[in-house]
């Protein structure tokens, strides 16, 4: 069993292309779970997600980070994976999970990402992103790991503390405690549609700024509130 871990806030316009996208797997529904975990959305988010998904409930720990650390506690399955309502999955994403985790020494797996807006400026800021995360991950000096397209053994992921509950930069940050845990899988198959709409919102070169801004300043800052996403 696999389960799929999804923080949401206010995301009626996208969130039911993520989860059609999840049921139209090539592993049958019932080798993994959707859990969407929401903060407390004023539109109808939560309404739509119970069509799709087989658990839906209000999150009780703070920011996005917490959102998915309530999910994995509720998750059955003994590898959890989490992407964003925004994001459109390939069918064989759950497959090619479980293909990774058929090897017993590793704890967690990410992959790339392609933009769901395609133009070229969103090529490009993509391309620069993979082409980070794949050096990152082959000369083995970070892993640049993206909460929407990625996964954990549960139990290493526990026992490594799970997400800090922080504006920015829990994703990466989960990764340098992982790798004590177990061996950190780059897969470039599970490709997954990533949306810019924040950074088409915000411009590129200050969604990056303030990104960088935030973790450089532990996580937590009230200075921008560009990734203060009202997660509870």
């Amino acid at each position: 069993m696999i389960s799929v871990i999804i923080p949401t806030f206010n995301e009626e316009e996208d969130i039911a292309q993520c989860l059609v996208s999840l049921t139209h797997q090539t592993v049958p529904r019932s080798e993994y779970e959707i859990i969407v975990v929401d903060g407390g959305s004023k539109d109808a988010t939560c309404e739509i997600a119970r069509k799709y998904a087989d658990r839906v409930f209000i999150q009780t720990s703070r920011k996005v980070g917490g959102a998915r650390n309530d999910g994995v506690a509720t998750a059955t399955g003994e590898i959890v994976a989490t992407t964003d309502a925004d994001c459109i999955l390939p069918t064989d994403w759950i497959e090619n999970i479980g293909k990774d985790f058929s090897d017993p020494r590793v704890s967690q797996i990410y992959g790339p990402v392609y933009p769901i807006e395609d133009t070229i400026g969103n090529r490009f800021s993509i391309l620069l992103a993979n082409t980070f995360a794949r050096i990152g991950y082959y000369s083995r000096t970070f892993y640049y790991t993206l909460g929407c397209n990625t996964a954990f053994r549960k139990e290493a992921f526990k026992k490594a503390g799970m997400y800090r509950c922080i504006d920015a930069g829990d994703d990466l940050e989960i990764a340098l405690r992982m790798k004590d845990q177990g061996k950190i899988l780059f897969d470039g198959k599970l490709k997954v549609g990533f949306s810019m709409r924040r950074y088409q919102q915000f411009g590129t070169i200050r969604s990056l700024y303030e990104w960088v801004y935030i973790v450089a300043h532990g996580g937590e800052t009230q200075k921008y509130s560009y990734s203060q996403k009202k997660y509870r």
